[in-house]
């Protein structure tokens, strides 16, 4: 299974350290924030990856090259300006190179020490088009939280207030994709995920949930990027939040 790393964000609220270091190449315990996502990858035998960028890409491509050196074989999508989250996805489309097979998209801002075989696993038995892992949490009025339906997405509540929360479980940014994506793209030059896929994947019941409740960290602030740093124990171990 190939992986599309989402890699393209300017990190506006990780200034000023991202004035000068893109966010993918920020330190984390010693190794840049996008190695932990290869080594979350690696476990599970996916080695062959996209990084989609845009802001410092060269900076980017020059520090991962190839990515031999990282027990990686990488090659890039560059995004020239922004295209949402759903960006990688319009290049390939555009450029002919529709992936054939069930693949990955992570959000290279977030770590998440999930089990991938049992999340590819449950995919495949759903036959979805789209599998999102969800992660716990405790706070829900932060996130978008998703109501379920014997396994299937319906929706997701965006930052509800406490008790009109459908749950405790919020996108992670981890998801797994079959080729029947590309069917749902709109024809437009900037797609979110989250806002134009997402929401007709459900209303057709192709969208599903994975829960999973091992370590997950968003790095997209000061305050988390400082967590991480701290907390993150890696790929082996899951905790109750």
């Amino acid at each position: 299974m190939k992986a599309i790393i989402l890699a393209g964000g300017e990190g506006t609220r990780l200034r000023p350290l991202t004035y000068t270091t893109p966010k993918p190449l920020i330190d984390v315990q010693d190794k840049t924030l996008t190695e932990h996502v290869f080594d979350i990858l690696k476990n599970y035998g996916v080695t062959e990856a996209i990084l989609s960028v845009s802001y410092m890409a060269d900076k980017i491509k020059n520090y991962f090259e190839d990515g031999f050196k990282f027990g990686m074989k990488l090659s890039y999508l560059i995004e020239e300006r922004p295209m949402g989250t759903a960006g990688p996805l319009i290049l390939l489309k555009k450029m002919g190179c529709l992936l054939n097979e069930d693949f990955m998209v992570v959000n290279g801002d977030n770590l998440f020490s999930l089990d991938l075989a049992k999340f590819f696993d449950q995919h495949k038995k759903n036959q979805a088009v789209a599998t999102i892992a969800l992660t716990v949490v405790s706070d829900v009025t932060n996130f978008g939280i998703a109501r379920l339906e014997n396994g299937r997405i319906l929706e997701f509540i965006e930052k509800p207030s406490k008790d009109k929360a459908p749950g405790n479980l919020a996108n992670s940014g981890y998801y797994v994709f079959s080729p029947e994506i590309f069917e749902f793209l709109p024809e437009k030059n900037f797609v979110m995920l989250e806002k134009d896929i997402f929401p007709v994947l459900a209303k057709e019941n192709k969208l599903f949930g994975y829960p999973d409740n091992s370590q997950w960290f968003d790095t997209g602030t000061p305050q988390r990027y400082e967590q991480v740093k701290k907390e993150w124990r890696g790929i082996y171990k899951s905790y109750e939040k």
